[in-house]
């Protein structure tokens, strides 16, 4: 009898502990899946952080490269605009150069002293500029005086040139054009410039500063006998002129 009393008493015991046991486990697994789930959402939205940080990227790469090759787009067309204007001056130049040459023989044609004397009448009248054109040079001006902007003055003197050409203010475009230039410095295209201006516009008031400043350029290009010779050009041409004043003095110095 009291056995099956034990047995009654143990029984339930022993199916309590079982059952304390049983929900001890699963609440373990059920924290333990729970756990699981949440390191896998937290996985999840890292990733997909990260997968959007990389599209961020990608796209920021896809805008750099873009601008970077409109750069390169933009720096070829004005390399080519530049070979092209330089290619225009120097044909400019080799047609003068021809011209010039060719002097001589127009002369001795002309009837020896009789024509030397009506060509040396001659006086080149230069076309006076319009308030249009006279605005857009004023306009150049202020880009190399005031604001320095000496690659965008170069671009507005071309423009300007086979704008206006032939005029008064186009033979001081070609000589602002050696100025500019020479303070950049690209010292062969102010010599270029230069020189259409001393053979072209010989005549023109521009013609003794543009002379002596080609003798400072080839001075600096180190071609010091041609650079002498241009100024002792300017001093026999232009004896009386400012330009013949400094020529002497670079003379003298060059003499010391």
């Amino acid at each position: 009898m009291r056995k099956q009393l034990m047995a009654a008493v143990i029984f339930p015991l022993a199916l309590g502990q079982a059952g304390i046991t049983l929900a001890q486990s699963s609440t373990s697994e059920y924290k333990s899946s729970a756990s699981e789930t949440r390191r896998k959402a937290n996985t999840s939205q890292a990733t997909s952080e990260l997968f959007y940080m990389i599209q961020q990227l990608q796209s920021e790469v896809r805008r750099l490269q873009g601008e970077s090759e409109e750069q390169q787009h933009l720096i070829r067309r004005l390399q080519e605009q530049s070979r092209d204007r330089y290619i225009d001056l120097d044909q400019r130049i080799l047609e003068l150069s021809e011209k010039v040459s060719a002097r001589p023989q127009a002369a001795d044609n002309t009837g020896g002293e009789a024509g030397k004397n009506e060509n040396a009448a001659e006086i080149r009248e230069y076309r006076q500029p319009k308030p249009e054109e006279r605005k857009a040079y004023n306009a150049i001006q202020d880009l190399i005086h005031k604001e320095k902007k000496y690659d965008q003055a170069i671009s507005r003197l071309y423009e300007f040139i086979d704008k206006y050409p032939e005029g008064d203010l186009t033979v001081n475009a070609y000589y602002w054009l050696g100025e500019v230039y020479l303070v950049k410095p690209q010292l062969e295209q102010a010599r270029q410039a230069f020189s259409i201006v001393g053979t072209r516009f010989g005549d023109h008031r521009k013609a003794p500063d543009a002379v002596y400043k080609l003798g400072v350029t080839l001075d600096r290009l180190d071609k010091k006998t041609e650079a002498r010779r241009q100024m002792e050009q300017v001093v026999n041409d232009y004896p009386e002129s400012d330009a013949a004043r400094l020529a002497r003095k670079f003379l003298a110095s060059d003499q010391g």
